[in-house]
């Protein structure tokens, strides 16, 4: 009589239901803000350089450019924000770390814990003002980062001490 193992009872991941901080979209607006200026700044470069120039072949291609320099950045500013915080969703479970985020491609990211091998928490000058913080799972493979972004500052530091915990007492060589 042959002995087959018996088969673990499945493990079932759910969705993630953890928003980020409802000051994420201002924060991202922020964000977009700055590079919108800076878009701006070099499509008004590109305008300036077009009327001091004689036309030529480049005059149409100029004036696109500055169209789409000048357009480009209204997404950002406008629907991307709340887009990306009805989306953006996270949880920890005893199993994994699950992340949802995107606003135009949605990205499911899924790291198993027996897989954790650093967790950090990131904030920049910008985060610091708003009071938000990212926390980032990384393990051994190039493509085992997962970033948790734009948490309150109590709610990263909790979710970096739960992840500690849990990790600290998950059996697994983390590789």
């Amino acid at each position: 009589m042959t002995d087959f193992p018996v088969p673990l009872a499945p493990r079932t991941l759910r969705e993630p239901t953890q928003p980020v901080s409802a000051k994420a979209p201002g924060y991202w607006r922020t964000v977009a803000a700055v590079n919108a200026a800076f878009t701006w700044l070099l499509a008004a470069a590109v305008a300036v350089t077009l009327v001091l120039t004689p036309d030529g072949w480049w005059t149409v291609v100029g004036w696109v450019a500055v169209g789409v320099l000048v357009v480009s950045p209204v997404p950002a500013l406008t629907v991307a924000p709340g887009i990306r915080y009805r989306v953006h969703r996270w949880d920890v479970t005893d199993i994994a770390v699950h992340v949802r985020h995107g606003w135009l491609t949605r990205t499911d990211e899924i790291v198993p814990l027996s897989r954790v091998q650093t967790v950090d928490s990131v904030q920049g000058p910008l985060m610091r003002l708003f009071g938000l913080r990212t926390v980032t799972v990384q393990t051994a493979s190039s493509a085992g980062t997962v970033q948790i972004d734009c948490l309150d500052d109590e709610v990263a530091h909790a979710t970096v001490a739960k992840l500690v915990t849990i990790t600290a007492a998950t059996p697994g060589d983390a590789t």
